[in-house]
């Protein structure tokens, strides 16, 4: 997997709100510096509103490294409803999205948006054998929904060449960095420049 870009050009004052280390616009990874687990939740949130149908999105981190507090956000960001904790016994879980008490994948002008989130952990997997037993190629790249997978080295042999990776660290004082980036850059993950925008201009 691509490693962490080196920390350099633009330091934003700390406004309340998750620090830009670089805002160049051709920066390919977008990294950040989030000061609690609600900013982590709130870039996650960030993220999934901009989530499509067949998208896949790649966690990667130690354990504490906020994964699961990200995917909350990103759930919150699909429109999720219910309660999202970590599959570990399960590997995947699947939770559907509701905006305004209705599907949001039910066709409209809207109709790429994802009617499901698959929510799956691979930090218990045995081996090969036990991806092939619940269809891990299938997830993928959801016809219906957005995959978010925890722990994807485990699996790294099987990722298709196209993604979303965030790649999280935690920093001490509850602080984590984040560094998201889409591989290969461009694509159907073009919006991350527009996200940099956004974010730099939070407040």
């Amino acid at each position: 997997m691509p490693t962490l870009p080196r920390r350099r050009g633009i330091e934003a004052a700390n406004r309340g709100w998750p620090t830009v280390v670089d805002a160049r616009p051709a920066w390919p990874v977008l990294d950040l510096v989030s000061n609690s687990a609600a900013q982590t939740r709130e870039i996650g949130a960030r993220l999934g509103r901009r989530l499509r149908t067949g998208d896949l999105v790649l966690l990667h981190g130690d354990l504490g490294a906020g994964k699961t507090t990200l995917a909350q956000g990103i759930a919150r960001g699909l429109g999720v409803a219910d309660a999202v904790q970590s599959p570990t016994f399960t590997l995947v879980s699947e939770h559907p999205t509701v905006a305004d008490g209705h599907p949001s994948g039910d066709g409209g002008a809207d109709g790429d948006r994802p009617a499901h989130l698959y929510h799956l952990d691979l930090y218990r997997l045995s081996g090969d054998g036990e991806l092939d037993s619940f269809g891990f190629d299938d997830y993928l790249a959801p016809a219906d929904g957005v995959a978010l997978v925890e722990w994807p080295e485990r699996a790294a042999s099987r990722l298709p060449p196209a993604y979303l990776l965030v790649r999280l660290e935690p920093l001490g004082d509850g602080k984590r960095r984040l560094a998201i980036e889409a591989v290969p850059p461009g694509g159907r993950y073009a919006w991350l420049g527009e996200l940099r925008r956004e974010l730099s201009g939070a407040g």
